[in-house]
């Protein structure tokens, strides 16, 4: 392990957006304003979005850096992993947990903007960041807890923008699409460490059941997911009876890419690069731009 050497702040600040891989972003972000939308309602003030955002990045960023500290070890033991920030040695011990403390003040100081209830449950995806790192010393279920954590991103959305929390209907179905979804793609990710995770004694889907039938529970997965977003798409549609019938074909087309997608995320599972990563942020996005089409054809906004 080389040691941290000083920096310029530039360099820090690149080494500090690498260590939490901010460009994940993309994965929550679409489900956030998928959970904002899934509902009709009063519009949102600027002042309101930005409490949205800033508590989307505090809790996001503070989910990584928990990973990435409760992980430290075995990242080093992991020859894939060894240059992450940590076990590399371009980033202190120190500097990860002063992250992780001014990321979790964010997240809470903008909880207790947005309302008192926000704050009472901020508690809630916390404990869902700091468990789920912990799983995968235990059992192969560990790929669920990440597929929660993502969960939680439209949920926390519909909250965020709807205090009334009345309509939660198509949210929770949104939920239980990327409870499907990203389960399954950290099973397709797992495939990468299978061998030190053997060694090391790792628990994932695939030690447990091997490649083959793990990417089967994966594909699984993935279709409990497909079913979860027409609900959803439907409930919003549908939610003042008859749809609109051109915004209902451009919501269907959506869902259909979105499963073509998911459809070739298996496919590619030799290519986890091109599974995980390109195609993941595609899905997001296509799945905002159903819940958009949706709510046109239950007739706007």
């Amino acid at each position: 392990m080389t040691s941290a050497t000083p920096a310029l702040p530039a360099d820090r600040l690149r080494t500090y957006a690498s260590f939490v891989r901010f460009e994940h972003t993309l994965f929550s972000l679409p489900l956030i304003l998928a959970g904002v939308f899934s509902v009709g309602g009063p519009s949102l003030d600027a002042w309101r979005w930005r409490l949205i955002a800033v508590a989307a990045v505090g809790a996001r960023t503070a989910a990584m850096t928990l990973n990435r500290v409760i992980d430290r070890h075995i990242d080093a033991r992991n020859p894939r992993t060894q240059v992450r920030e940590l076990p590399a040695g371009r980033m202190r011990l120190a500097e990860a947990v002063g992250l992780l403390l001014v990321s979790t003040l964010v997240y809470v100081a903008a909880c207790a903007r947005l309302g008192t209830w926000y704050l009472q449950v901020a508690i809630v995806p916390f404990a869902v960041f700091a468990l789920y790192p912990w799983l995968k010393r235990f059992t192969p279920l560990c790929h669920v807890g990440v597929g929660v954590a993502l969960a939680l991103a439209p949920l926390a959305g519909f909250a965020a923008a709807h205090p009334d929390l009345v309509g939660s209907t198509a949210a929770l179905w949104i939920g239980v699409f990327a409870l499907g979804w990203v389960t399954g793609f950290d099973i397709i990710y797992a495939t990468l460490d299978e061998a030190s995770d053997r060694a090391n004694g790792i628990h994932s889907m695939v030690v447990w059941l091997g490649r083959d039938r793990a990417l089967r529970v994966s594909w699984g997965l993935h279709l409990v997911a497909m079913a979860a977003l027409a609900c959803a798409g439907w409930t919003i549609a549908t939610a003042h009876g008859v749809p609109d019938v051109l915004w209902s074909v451009v919501t269907l087309l959506l869902f259909k890419a979105t499963v073509v997608l998911l459809w070739l995320e298996q496919k590619w599972a030799e290519d986890v690069n091109l599974a995980f990563f390109k195609t993941n942020v595609v899905v997001g996005f296509l799945v905002l731009g159903m819940v958009l089409a949706a709510r046109m054809a239950a007739g706007g906004f």
